[in-house]
Formats: C-alpha cells, structure tokens, sequence
C-alpha cells in the first residue's frame, strides 16, 4: 500500500514540475530581452557612456521628463474632469459623449501628431482662413505659435493617452457612495468643493495608476516626439544604434529608460498604498447625477467635447479628408502588402501571448512550487518597457542565435540557411509577445478567478485530466475574456511603432510602418489609408472596452 501511494506522489510532482517547468520558461523568454538590454548596458564593446553623460543625455532626460510630466498631468486633468462631469451630472449628449470619450483610444499618437500638423501649418486650413480674414499675405505679418515644439508633443500625447485616466477615474467616481455628496452638500460645499475634498481623495488611487500608465506611454513613445523634433531618450536609442552604430550606447540608453519607468511604478504602488479606501459590506447607494441650469449644462457639453475633438475627431477627421482625395490610393500594392503583414504577426503574436499567457497562470495554479508564482508577477514588466528598449533587447540577442545556428546548420550540411530569426518577422512576433504579455496575462488570470473552483474538481473527480479541465472547462467558460485580449493585443500589435522599426526585415513594411514612412515624407494622402485601417482596429477594441464597462 505504501508502495503505491509513494507511486502516484511521485507521478503527481511529475505532473506539477512539468506545468512549473513550462511556467517557468514563459516567464525567462518573457523577461530575456530586459535582462539582454541591462547586459549590453554593463558590458558594451565600445563604452561611450562618458560622451553621452557630457553631451547628449541631459538633453535627452530634460526633454522626456518634461514630456513625462506635462502628458501626465494634462492627461490626468483631462480624464479626471471628464469623468466627474459624466458621472455627476446631466447635460446635452452625455449618454453618448460617455462612450465617446473612449474614442481618442482607437487612434495612434502620431496619427494625431501628422493630423495636428496638417491642420494648424502654414498652408493648413486654419492659417489660411486667418490670412483670408485679415488679408495677411505672409507668414511675416501675424505671428502663430510653433507647430513642431515640445508644447505640441505634450498636447498630441495627452489628447491621445487621457482615456486611461478617464476609463479608471470615472470607475472610481460612479462606485463612490451618493451620500457622501449628499451630507458634504448638506454642509455647504459647492461643486468644486465636493470634487477636491470628497471625489478626488477617494479616486486618487486609481487616478494615480492611470496617470501612471500615461506616463510609461509617453516615454515609450517614438512617432510623436521624433516628428516633432523632440530628441528624447527613445529617440536617442535609434540615434546611438542606427545612426552611431553603437549597440551599447543604446542599450545603456534604454536602461536609462528603465529606471524611469520603475520609479513610476514604485511611487505609484507606494501612493495606492497611502490612499486606501474601504466600503461597508453593505449596498451603498450609487451616486445621482445632477442636473445643470441653461449655461453651466452646455459649458459641462464643450468641456467634454475637447480632450474628444482633440483626440479622435481632429486626426479621423483629417485623415477620412485625405483618405477620400484623389491622392489616396486605397489599392496601392504596397499599402495592401502591408496590410497582409500587419494580419499576420498581429494574428499569430495574439494567439501566441494569449496562449502563453493562459498555459502561464494555469500552470501557477496547479503548480506546488514557489518559484512560479514569483514570476507570475515580475512578467508584466514587458508591457512597462518601451517598444524600443525591447527592441535592442531581442535583436541582438536573437542575431547571435542566428549567426550560431546557421554556422552550425553550414558545417554540418554545407547549407547556409540565412538569418532565421532576425530575417523574418519571427523576431517582431516575439517582440510583440513580450512587449504585450501583460494583457494576456492579465486577462487569463481574472478569467481563471471568476470560475468556481468546485466545476474543475468536479470534473477531475469523474477522471478529467488536467489538460482535459483546461479544454472542456475552462476555455468554454473563459471564451469572452479570451476573445476580448485576443483583440486588445492584436490592435495593440497594429498600433506599435518602435519595436517595429527596430526589428522589421529588410523590405517588410506594417500599416504602422506604412503610415510614419509616408507621413515623413509629407505625403499625408498615401499615409491616410493606413491610418483609417489602424483606427478601424481601434474602433473595434474601444466598442468591446465600453460593452465590458456599462
């Protein structure tokens, strides 16, 4: 009898250390790439770290800092105020300005970056009417403010970033108790006062972890700043690799990057820590919405109607302008080329992170062993590091595979077999993996939280394996969550630029890529197309957040 119970311990821990084993290599190819990068950056072959510190990095940490915090707190500013007046009041169009105000999600930060351009620049629409007017015949008789300047990077990425905030903010203000308000308006507080000394403290917790995400954006974004002329720490990577040659430099560029990013989450942990807030176990009564007197009802309509206008109806609106006109061609063979590859390591870069992310956190929960689940946590930082700093950390890493598995292919067979990984899009599909792991992940876990735990242990006492629990249980009850991450990761594949950049092959182009290399060259029509497909993704990943969210 012993010997049989000792028998099946032993197959049991065989079982456990097979879903541990495989947990714990999703979690080292997830965090592989950041490990790369701090390597590179303490072992460069050419150290200029000196030259950098003495020339160009003050420049490049100003610029991403004053980026960092003027987005986040007009992003803050904007979400905030948007989801307190929604939510606390009644006015013309706030039923659909509601869900509207999640649109500028759907619509990549550089496309509102070209939009913005074409709209306020000299032969824009707006300079134009002016000198109309005024009777101005050149650009010496008014002044205008500069439309390529930080200020502008400021205001594109708030406009674009400020539904984080608004999606968490206006959650925390609808879940907040009505009477509350009620007694703080029974003791004379006046609007504004509720919202500092009641709204805002009890929402500050999400509020600050939105800004937060803001934040990291910002910083991990490329398009935006680098068509602004905004040197910034994401810009300089591409400068110190692709203009300097200096894989080092960018690595040590991109760590600097990092410590930004974990400062962010440190004091974004550490302020939700402070700012804790507790509800009674009982229903607490919802809070009801006000309604506003003839003025102050159409001031809280335009309020809402800006960070929207600004993030969604200006960049639709410019691109649907250039996207109709004849200059558009909507079956250029190039754009449709580039629409194929975006399907597919969009498509096949979903399926595989959702797929890890799913095997990942059912592996932890049947898995007896510790280590797992310490990882299970520290994998989200993928989706912290920017798109840049995890393509110097997959390229060269996956380049020396290469060149190692085609030399040892060469002198065994006398066959080169190329670059297998970095020649194809097999490097931008783990990129996309990586960076994105975190939805995935994510989505599983609260997914796998929500099933009672008496339908799996049901079905393994009727002789289900574990693998058979998985594919007749669970999938079937988690399909909405699957399907929905499945979606959110493909349109964030679509919209990534930096990673793509770095990682593309030689002649392989996305609708992302598409869509910057046109704009650079100030073709806006040919850079149209793309960008209404990018938003069309967009649109449908918004319409699935704001059904999640009713």
């Amino acid at each position: 009898m012993a010997d049989v119970s000792t028998g099946q311990g032993r197959r049991r821990r065989a079982r456990l250390n097979g879903w541990s084993t495989g947990s714990v290599a999703i979690a080292v190819l997830v965090l592989m790439p950041i490990a790369a990068v701090v390597v590179m950056a303490l072992t460069p072959a050419e150290n200029i770290w000196p030259h950098l510190a003495a020339t160009v990095l003050p420049r490049y940490l100003e610029n991403t800092v004053v980026l960092m915090l003027g987005v986040g707190v007009l992003a803050a500013s904007m979400g905030a105020g948007a989801a307190w007046t929604v939510v606390m009041y009644r006015f013309p169009g706030r039923r659909w300005l509601e869900w509207a105000l999640f649109l500028p999600l759907a619509v990549p930060a550089y496309v509102g970056a070209y939009a913005l351009v074409d709209f306020l620049e000299y032969a824009g629409p707006v300079q134009t009417a002016l000198r109309e007017a005024f009777g101005w015949t050149s650009a010496r008789d008014y002044w205008f403010p500069d439309i390529r300047s930080r200020w502008a990077a400021v205001l594109v990425l708030a406009a674009s970033l400020y539904p984080y905030v608004y999606l968490l903010a206006r959650a925390a203000f609808r879940e907040q108790p009505g009477g509350a308000y009620e007694v703080a308006r029974a003791l004379g507080a006046g609007p504004v006062a509720r919202f500092w000394r009641v709204g805002l403290p009890l929402a500050r917790p999400a509020i600050a972890a939105a800004t937060a995400i803001v934040m990291m954006e910002t910083v991990s974004d490329f398009g935006t700043v680098e068509f602004f002329a905004v040197q910034t720490l994401t810009t300089g990577i591409f400068s110190a690799w692709l203009e300097a040659g200096n894989a080092g430099g960018a690595a040590q560029l991109a760590c600097v990057i990092l410590v930004l990013v974990l400062v962010l989450v440190v004091l974004e942990r550490a302020s939700r820590r402070r700012a804790k807030v507790h509800q009674g176990a009982r229903g607490v009564r919802p809070v009801a919405p006000q309604a506003l007197g003839p003025v102050r009802r159409w001031l809280a309509f335009g309020l809402c109607m800006v960070p929207f206008s600004l993030g969604f109806l200006l960049p639709v609106g410019v691109m649907v302008h250039h996207g109709l006109g004849p200059k558009a061609d909507w079956l250029d063979p190039r754009l449709l080329e580039a629409l194929g590859n975006t399907l597919v390591v969009g498509g096949v870069a979903a399926v595989l992170t959702v797929a890890a992310g799913l095997f990942m956190v059912y592996g932890v929960r049947l898995s007896g062993h510790a280590l797992p689940r310490m990882l299970l946590p520290v994998t989200t930082l993928g989706y912290a590091a920017p798109g840049a700093v995890l393509g110097v950390g997959v390229l060269l890493p996956l380049a020396a595979l290469d060149h190692r598995v085609a030399d040892a292919v060469q002198a065994l067979t006398g066959w080169d077999p190329g670059l297998v990984l970095t020649g194809s899009a097999a490097a931008l599909v783990f990129a996309y993996v990586v960076r994105f792991f975190a939805i995935g992940q994510g989505a599983a876990d609260a997914a796998f939280g929500r099933i009672s735990p008496n339908i799996p242990l049901a079905a393994r006492a009727l002789g289900r394996t574990r693998r058979g629990v998985l594919a007749s249980i669970y999938l079937p009850l988690m399909r909405a969550s699957v399907g929905t991450a499945l979606l959110l990761v493909f349109v964030d594949c679509v919209k990534e630029l930096p990673a793509t950049l770095l990682l593309r092959p030689f002649n392989y182009s996305t609708l992302a890529v598409r869509v910057y290399e046109e704009a650079s060259l100030e073709h806006l029509p040919q850079a149209a197309p793309p960008a209404l497909m990018i938003c069309a993704t967009g649109l449908a990943a918004v319409a699935l957040l704001a059904r999640a969210n009713r």
